[in-house]
């Protein structure tokens, strides 16, 4: 930046110099007997103008690579930073919104430097050169040059505010467009079944013609400054004209004076013009900027420290809820919860929908932080423990089995390289994923697909199965990691599942009742409390909600 900024003040000197060599061009070349000066005053400006092309074409170099630069830099530690906030961030901020913060906002603003040094290393010391030059040769005919400049700042201001409120709602269109495309194309199934096509059509057309209405507006306000510029311009050449033409007329000043300050003041044009240009363009990249500093202001809610307190020991730990209370803005979930799930054991959690079992999986998991109550796992408070310490002890599998749009390779791996072959080709076996992954043309590296969408749900089941059982987590949470898959591979999962249980803390949320029937403890939720727990033939013979969900699904 700082070299970008150096060549565009040698470029911006230039036109003041070369303004000031027109008089000895006029006065001392363009005359009987100027002869002698024509060749140093021709080699002068000369020199000037190949000074000028090398310092722009380095000038322009320098600032492209600031440019892609700091846009590069900045995306890449925005993403990290979001990547730090919670899942309640995410929650209420839709993956269009923020993949337009990412992309759109950051190449808005990409041009902020180019502004900055452009507008004040090249054009602002063109004007102070040039204004020199005017001021040297007569102050009176400057200042009858700017006699219209004082009518440019209440147009400046408001046009100022106009860009600035357009620019933020064409930001804010654009989050809505990335968010209806991501809705279109991850929903292409039951936009297709429904037959939604014409409207989901219709509703983004509203989007894009307004995008294109606020485009316009903000192109037209931009445009409304140098075009002020002009007229201001214009009355400024007119007054010169009228002055100093006379006093040339009459004699007292010579035709090179008037034609130096006359070239100063029309290279002053150009600046002038970008200048302007220059506020409207920062009103836009302003407004981008101020959504990006919105994000990077923004803190994730939990206070966890970044360096553990203390760590459970190692095996399996205990899992225990004390009085824990959890509510999300409209409704409240868990109410003074306490359990305990033993270490080493499996412990189903069941319940009506909405009882609050996937909450009990996201406090254990550091996705959602309670508001009062404890949370313990290996008699170590989950408020000592930093998030990636308290997700390292664990390995999940859930009913929505989230692949990434990568190979089943490194979807398994997820980026890691210690793992040997033997125990992936030994996890593979157990989850079931050996045989139909030597039926893919790849083997496993085989795309996955746009969340998995190139396998079956079954195989997706088995391949975050498979990756559960390579993570080395003590604790193993499952919410209905069967669901997806049929009778027989059911079966065979199952008992891949049991032996991954071995030595681990297994939690189990359970809507098919019929899969917890083994578990060592059943805990039954109802409005975010334990009604019952025990084994299952002991919430059988009590007849209480257990039983009740037991026979409803039966009926089923």
């Amino acid at each position: 930046m700082a070299l970008a900024f150096t060549m565009m003040v040698i470029e911006g000197s230039t036109l003041g110099l070369l303004s000031y060599m027109i008089q000895p061009l006029f006065d001392l070349v363009f005359v009987p007997g100027g002869g002698g000066a024509l060749v140093w005053v021709g080699a002068a400006i000369l020199a000037l103008f190949l000074v000028r092309a090398v310092t722009s074409i380095l000038g322009r170099w320098l600032l492209a690579r600031v440019n892609q630069s700091s846009a590069g830099a900045m995306q890449a530690d925005l993403v990290q930073h979001l990547l730090t906030l919670d899942a309640g961030f995410f929650q209420t901020h839709s993956p269009g919104k923020l993949i337009e913060r990412v992309q759109g906002d950051t190449l808005a603003a990409q041009g902020a430097a180019t502004l900055v040094i452009g507008g004040i290393g090249r054009d602002l010391v063109s004007l102070v050169g040039l204004f020199a030059v005017a001021l040297w040769i007569d102050p009176i005919w400057t200042l009858a040059a700017l006699i219209g400049a004082p009518l440019l700042l209440l147009p400046t201001l408001i046009l100022r505010r106009y860009l600035r409120r357009k620019a933020l709602h064409t930001r804010e269109q654009a989050g809505l467009r990335a968010t209806r495309l991501d809705e279109i194309f991850h929903g292409i199934q039951a936009v297709k079944l429904n037959r939604m096509e014409s409207y989901q059509a219709t509703r983004f057309r509203r989007i894009v013609d307004a995008i294109v209405r606020a485009e316009v507006k903000t192109a037209l306000g931009r445009a409304a400054m140098p075009a002020l510029v002009d007229v201001i311009t214009g009355i400024g050449f007119f007054a010169v004209l009228m002055l100093g033409g006379r006093e040339v007329a009459e004699g007292t000043r010579t035709t090179g004076e008037f034609m130096s300050f006359f070239t100063a003041m029309a290279l002053t044009f150009q600046p002038i013009r970008r200048l302007g240009d220059l506020a409207g363009q920062w009103q836009v990249a302003e407004a981008s900027l101020e959504r990006i500093f919105t994000l990077f202001d923004t803190r994730p809610s939990t206070s966890r420290p970044a360096v553990s307190r203390a760590r459970p020991a190692p095996g399996a730990p205990e899992i225990r809820f004390e009085n824990v209370t959890f509510a999300y803005p409209d409704r409240p979930v868990l109410d003074n919860l306490s359990f305990s799930a033993e270490a080493g054991k499996v412990t189903a959690l069941v319940g009506a929908s909405g009882a609050g079992k996937s909450t009990v999986f996201q406090i254990i998991a550091a996705l959602v932080e309670p508001q009062s109550g404890r949370v313990m796992i290996g008699g170590v408070d989950v408020t000592d423990l930093s998030l990636a310490d308290q997700r390292a002890l664990l390995a999940s599998v859930s009913q929505d089995a989230a692949l990434f749009d990568e190979t089943l390779r490194e979807n398994l791996l997820l980026g890691r390289s210690d793992i040997p072959d033997t125990r992936l080709a030994a996890a593979l076996a157990d989850a079931e994923v050996t045989g139909f992954a030597a039926s893919l043309p790849h083997g496993l590296d085989t795309p996955a697909g746009p969340r998995g969408s190139a396998l079956s749900g079954g195989q997706r089941q088995r391949i975050a199965i498979a990756r559960a059982l390579l993570a080395d987590a003590p604790v193993l949470l499952l919410d209905e990691a069967t669901s997806a898959l049929d009778t027989r591979t059911e079966a065979a999962v199952s008992a891949a599942l049991a032996r991954a249980q071995a030595g681990r803390t297994t939690l189990v949320i359970a809507h098919r009742l019929s899969t917890v029937k083994g578990a060592d403890k059943i805990i039954v939720l109802d409005r975010g409390r334990v009604v019952e727990q025990g084994t299952h033939d002991e919430l059988m013979k009590k007849g209480g909600l257990y039983a009740q969900l037991q026979q409803a699904q039966l009926r089923d």
